[in-house]
């Protein structure tokens, strides 16, 4: 088994130590014969020392100039030589425990990928709130979230990866063509429960909860504008860090 775990990163040089490690450390309780992995950072056009900080510590580093999370994942993607792909956001910190887990799935032969339910320290109530929605979607429509995608590399190329004509929500996208790939393939796509994936809750602190409000709504009453107009998703695309 050859993984290749993606990392995109805009201006990420607070959190990418932290998640790089995490990867080490998950991975480092993984020696069976035949498995090796490699890390892929993706500099999103950062202006700060995201690059060299991913250097520093072994990962191999992509240039994607244009400032788009499906189009740096997608390049991250194309420089990988794995038979499985892993997506994590830069923000994230991978465990153990989820690394056991993803690593069964992927010898059990059974599924296409998986997605991961999130952990997000120090929410207020709102926040957690509308954490547990998510989660409760996730699962039941088995939606990936953007902060961990794990897939076969032959089925997300075959796919066509993550969909370029929006700039927020590409993972549900990714997620809904690689179930209709696994059907046809007699595989499965799951939402992994046991260890959940710890990510930031930088946006909760960042923005106020009308803010975020209000971009929720923008993206619910009309998605498809929403979606494809970089401009419209302040949230993901602002340099708030």
């Amino acid at each position: 088994m050859y993984l290749s775990i993606i990392i995109p990163a805009f201006n990420e040089e607070q959190l990418i130590p932290d998640c790089l490690n995490s990867i080490t450390d998950s991975l480092s309780i993984h020696r069976k014969p035949g498995f090796t992995y490699e890390v892929i950072v993706v500099d999103n056009n950062s202006t700060d020392n995201t690059a060299k900080l991913a250097r520093q510590a072994g990962a191999t580093v992509v240039f994607e100039p244009i400032n788009q999370i499906g189009r740096a994942r997608n390049a991250g993607a194309a420089a990988a030589v794995g038979d499985w792909l892993l997506f994590v956001d830069a923000d994230s910190l991978l465990n153990p425990g989820m690394m056991v887990d993803i690593l069964k799935m992927i010898e059990s032969g059974q599924y296409v990928g998986c997605g991961s339910v999130m952990h997000m320290p120090n929410l207020p109530w709102w926040g957690a709130f509308a954490m547990y929605l998510w989660t409760a979607t996730s699962v039941l429509c088995r939606w990936a979230s953007g902060a961990l995608v794990v897939c076969r590399a032959d089925a997300f190329k075959a796919v066509g990866g993550f969909n370029q004509e929006i700039f927020a929500a590409d993972e549900i996208d990714l997620s809904r063509k690689l179930k209709r790939w696994g059907r046809q393939h007699n595989l499965a796509f799951t939402i992994l429960t046991r260890h959940p994936l710890v990510t930031s809750s930088r946006k909760i602190q960042l923005y106020s909860k009308w803010e975020i409000a209000q971009q929720i709504l923008s993206v619910m009453l009309n998605p498809r504008k929403a979606l494809q107009d970089k401009k419209k998703l302040p949230i993901w695309y602002d340099e708030r860090r």
